[in-house]
């Protein structure tokens, strides 16, 4: 990686040709970055010189970008082998940069996959979220959790397979619901044997592999033996599961005969906005499908868009053999390259012109408008919405950004503050903040909780950018509470220095009915809506949304709370042992009074143990005598 800065006194086009002087004509990606080292732009080149050089002839470059290069302070470039290389490096880093000037594709999410197990003689068929650690055999991705639960039903309905948990089916004496019900086998109490239960584990496989006609032929044939054996009983089993196959083969637009592995992609542009949709086609199922707003400038093409969505789309998850779309992408070419590369195996991008790989796209296609159709509605309204708040509170503007903060404890133990955020797109949940408060508290002290998170917030934020022109800054603060929270809070923001955004305080109505609140502003007396007006019903869900966030926060802290003991601080006793420790005592204290031979009678627990939890819990008395 090579790093070009610049003295004070050079800007812009300036930093951008002192860059060039030692810059390579090789393939790589460039990143421009502003005065605070952020980065603004990330881009790639077949030669870095040629393509970073435009940059230079502002005549030649849309106001947008005039504005990216006016902003340049220094210049960072990493060489690669191929321009292919430099496309997958170049999405990864926007991906994890989120630079502004460049099109971003919002996904913070996960995709769950469907795991079958290969460390125990009777394979558990699961979903599964994160790193693919444990030893099996994964299939997806699925577009959602609703999806792989569909196709995990399917498979207890076809194939008996468990879905128990290895500590369940350990445990097991008798057969549970599930075998009754006919969605599971029973390996756990012997009703299968290892061999069969494998031929189901293979059927399985064979069917999420996109085999599902020669698993339904085993099955024909095997319900046939069984009748001429006069064995009606297993016979009418295996009808019944040749009728599930049957119930979740169907075919239609999206779930193509002849597609076996492929992702449906389709975009539609409108008012300025993207929608992309994409369907994922595993084992010739659908899989779900998922739709995706991707930030960009309103003058981006749908080429431009498409492709710089596929590269940021696939640079955390392998992609399929075929992927089908209704554009091409820019350097459509080179995206296939690319992605040939990161998944070692020919992959196809197509833009299908008839057929039934083009009717489902289409189809694809006509869910991205809808979506974007639904999209653009919910935020006129959510304009209109903002604009009346603007106007209720006197504000010199809409509000693009309101904060809503709130905090829960118990006798101020536990205690959170929150703070959640709101603009034009609604919830913007990737910018919701929780504040585990550090200081002591007298119990039920709200106030001093709110100075605290209020403090930690705005005191950072100008710490980080003192000029306040990021976007991240509110144009509206709304707490919870009446007229002494408002006082609380005008004060902290006074001594912070920043008592220019606008501050709201909502109380409870009376018998806190909801529709009923006062809201309470500085200079102005407490007043309250009409109990139908939509900006209340705006205003209750902001406040309501930070109630429940606080809330779960507050709840998870003392659930994690609860998992914790005095064992956890001793030396030498992990999860297994303090587990053995808690089972024979029944609570930590227990394990406090017990003395060093009862220590020692506990399962798993050695003499060096037991020695180790004595000492701990009572310092300063010799082992002799315990």
């Amino acid at each position: 990686m090579t790093h070009f800065s610049a003295d004070s006194d050079l800007i812009g086009v300036a930093i951008i040709e002192q860059a060039l002087a030692t810059m390579p004509g090789n393939p790589g990606v460039y990143r421009m970055l502003n005065a605070k080292g952020d980065a603004l732009y990330v881009g790639k080149a077949r030669n870095l010189k040629k393509r970073v050089t435009s940059y230079t002839q502002l005549a030649r470059l849309p106001e947008r970008l005039r504005r990216m290069v006016a902003d340049t302070a220094a210049m960072e470039i990493v060489t690669t082998h191929t321009e292919a290389e430099a496309l997958l490096l170049e999405a990864n880093l926007i991906k994890r940069l989120q630079p502004r000037f460049n099109i971003l594709l919002r996904d913070d999410k996960s995709y769950p996959w469907l795991m079958l197990t290969e460390d125990h003689p009777f394979p558990q068929i699961t979903k599964h979220r994160g790193a693919q650690t444990r030893q099996g055999s994964y299939w997806g991705p699925f577009a959602s959790a609703w999806s792989v639960s569909q196709t995990v039903q399917a498979l207890q309905r076809v194939f008996l397979l468990r879905t128990c948990a290895d500590t369940v089916f350990a445990n097991r004496t008798r057969p549970c619901l599930l075998f009754q019900i006919k969605r599971c086998s029973a390996p756990c109490v012997g009703r299968i044997s290892e061999a069969d239960y494998q031929v189901l584990v293979d059927q399985a496989k064979a069917f999420l592999s996109g085999k599902s006609g020669t698993v339904q032929k085993e099955l024909a044939a095997a319900m046939e033996e069984a009748a001429e054996k006069l064995e009606f009983e297993r016979a009418a089993a295996i009808r019944d599961r040749i009728r599930g196959l049957s119930h979740v083969q169907g075919n239609d637009v999206i779930n193509p005969a002849s597609l076996t592995d492929a992702d449906v992609i389709a975009l539609h542009q409108e008012a300025g906005l993207s929608c992309v949709q994409v369907f994922f086609i595993r084992g010739g199922r659908n899989n779900g499908n998922r739709s995706f707003y991707p930030a960009q400038a309103k003058g981006d093409e749908a080429g431009a868009v498409l492709g710089a969505f596929i590269a940021q789309f696939y640079d955390d998850k392998p992609p399929p053999q075929l992927i089908l779309l209704n554009h091409e992408p820019d350097e459509m070419a080179l995206l296939g390259e690319a992605l040939s590369l990161k998944a070692a195996r020919k992959v196809t991008l197509l833009v299908p012109q008839r057929g039934e790989k083009h009717d489902v796209v289409r189809h694809a296609e006509t869910n991205a408008r809808e979506a974007l159709e639904r999209k653009l509605a919910e935020s006129a309204g959510q304009g209109k919405l903002l604009t009346a708040v603007g106007e209720l509170f006197g504000l010199a503007e809409t509000p693009a950004r309101i904060e809503t903060y709130d905090n829960s404890h118990i006798m101020g133990t536990s205690a959170y503050g929150v703070m959640v955020a709101a603009g034009p797109e609604g919830f913007n949940k990737s910018a919701y903040r929780k504040f585990g408060i550090k200081s002591a508290l007298t119990p039920g002290d709200d106030f001093a909780m709110m100075r605290e998170v209020l403090q930690r917030r705005f005191g950072r934020a100008l710490a980080e950018n003192p000029e306040r022109d990021d976007p991240n800054w509110p144009d509206l603060v709304l707490i919870d509470g009446g007229a002494g929270q408002l006082s609380a809070t005008q004060a902290v923001m006074e001594e912070l220095g920043v008592s220019d955004i606008p501050l709201v305080a909502i109380a409870k109505g009376p018998d806190r009915d909801a529709g009923r609140e006062w809201f309470f502003t500085p200079g102005r007396e407490p007043f309250q809506l009409p109990p139908r007006d939509p900006v209340l019903y705006f205003l209750q869900r902001l406040r309501d949304e930070a109630h429940r966030f606080a809330i779960t926060t507050h709840r998870n802290a003392r659930s994690r709370k609860l998992t914790t003991s005095e064992l956890d601080d001793v030396p030498g006793v992990g999860a297994a042992r303090k587990k053995a420790l808690l089972m024979h005592f029944g609570s930590a204290r227990g394990v406090k009074g017990a003395g060093l031979k009862d220590l020692e009678a506990v399962d798993g627990i050695n003499h060096a143990t037991a020695r180790a939890v004595y000492a701990h819990f009572h310092p300063g008395v010799r082992m002799e005598d315990a």
